[in-house]
Order: C-alpha cells, then structure tokens, then sequence
C-alpha cells in the first residue's frame, strides 16, 4: 500500500514511538501519503478507570501543534495528513463534536470502542462478555456504528465490526445488522477503512470480514487502507495481503482525504 491513514503513538499510551517515527518508517516504505490519527480523549470515563486508552485532554492540542509541524517539514517528501480517531459514545455527542471541529483535521476516524463504559476493544475489559447474549452485544454496537455515521462528524468508519476482536461471535445470523450499517455509510456519504490489526488479534480476519467488504464494494462504498499501527514498525502491516483483498471485492481506488474532503486514488 502507498497510504495508511490509522496510525498511533506514545501519546495514547498503548503505542510507542514518535509520530516522526511513524512518518519516517512510511518513508522508508516509500509510501506516499501517511496519516496520524490518534486516539481521541477520554470523554465519559475516566483515565483512572481506563488507564493507557487514549490520549489526555491536555495532549490534545499539542498532538495538533507537533502533527502540523511535522506535515509542513517533510512537505515535498510525503505527504503527512493530520487526522483523529474521534471515538462515537452515543450520548456525547456535544462533546465530540466541539474536538471535530475545533482543529484544522485533514480526517476524522470513526470508530466505536466504548458500548457505556465497557470498551470492547480492551483486552483487560473481556469478562464483561460474561453472562451476556452476544448477539446482543452485536445488536448494540452496529446500531452505535449506524448512529455515529449519521453524525456528520467523521470521514470515514474505522475497523467495523471489531466486536469481533476477542473471538465472540453470535450463533444467529447478523448480517441483517452488518448491512442496516453499511446502509447508513452510504446514505451519509462515508468511506470505511480495511483495518489489519485484526489478523494479530484472536478473531485472526482483518476488519471486516470478507463478506462485509464485498457488500460495501455492492454499495458503491468507498475504502481505505489502515494498518493501526501501535508500532512505527507496523506502518503497513499486511498491505499486500490487504490489496489482494480489496481487488478480489472488487476495488480499484482508495479513499485519501485533505481538510476533510475526500478523494478517490487507483492502487
């Protein structure tokens, strides 16, 4: 891949590295476009309960200030876009909206970790599986993923379906709930993204699944290409296993964005 636009760094505390580090191992790749997008703050819990989650409010600005600077040094050379992973929690949305569009983003991630208080992404949150139905959970968190691309606030959905992360999968069909998603993507105009990370988590599949990536490619939905990279050495994990994905669906074009406005580039 010549992009990745999910990336992460020391700042969130679960990554390590500089965003420069990030920058400089796309480089080396010979990428062309290199996104920073790191985790939104914490807006209805608390660091103390969430340790190493996302990045302090009081971060926030100096994120902004450093990936600016970086993405005016190495103009010429690649090409940096300033972006965020700006977490949807149905029921914050004032808040939100109020970091969206209080900086100069080239992009905004939306993604969905937080189901309430419980991050399902968290491996050290898994036990609140317990007792619960999963299709449930499942109902949950694609009508979250539905609401937040009703926002307006983001430009593309991240990692779709990583309710499937730690394995846990309904024994009904959900492909009802897969696809009143993928409709309100297209009905606001969104990109979603191909995310990697999934093939090191348990679910062992990138996010999403095949059978998602196929229906959106029906939906005339537009992709992009994220390796959420926690690691400068993660820049582009499995981009050619993620391109030979994309052309079997049925894709030829990428999404790339510049101040929020989106573009269509042929891998």
């Amino acid at each position: 891949m010549l992009i990745d636009y999910h990336t992460h760094h020391e700042r969130c505390g679960h990554a390590v590295g500089k965003l420069e580090d990030y920058i400089l191992s796309a480089m080396k790749q010979g990428m062309e476009q290199i996104g920073l997008s790191d985790h939104m703050p914490l807006l209805h819990v608390t660091d103390k309960d969430n340790p190493d989650s996302a990045m302090p409010m009081e971060e926030l600005p100096r994120y902004v200030e450093e990936a600016l600077a970086l993405k005016e040094k190495y103009k010429g050379r690649i090409e940096v876009r300033v972006g965020l992973e700006g977490d949807y929690v149905e029921g914050q949305e004032e808040k939100i909206e109020r970091i969206v569009n209080g900086y100069p983003w080239d992009y905004v991630i939306g993604s969905v970790h937080f189901l309430g208080a419980w991050d399902v992404t968290d491996f050290r949150q898994v036990d609140r599986w317990e007792g619960r139905r999963v299709v449930e959970v499942y109902e949950q968190y694609f009508d979250a993923i539905a609401k937040a691309a009703a926002t307006g606030f983001y430009d593309y959905i991240g990692h779709m379906d990583a309710i499937k992360r730690f394995g846990y999968r309904p024994e009904e069909d959900v492909s009802a709930l897969e696809d009143a998603a993928l409709q309100a993507i297209k009905k606001h105009d969104l990109a979603f993204e191909l995310n990697a990370a999934g093939i090191y988590a348990p679910c062992k599949e990138m996010y999403p699944s095949v059978s998602i990536l196929e229906r959106a490619r029906a939906y005339d939905i537009p992709v992009t290409y994220g390796s959420d990279a926690h690691h400068p050495d993660k820049i582009g994990q499995k981009g050619a296993e993620a391109k030979e994905l994309l052309r079997k669906a049925g894709y030829t074009e990428l999404a790339v964005f510049t101040e929020r406005k989106r573009k269509l580039k042929s891998f």
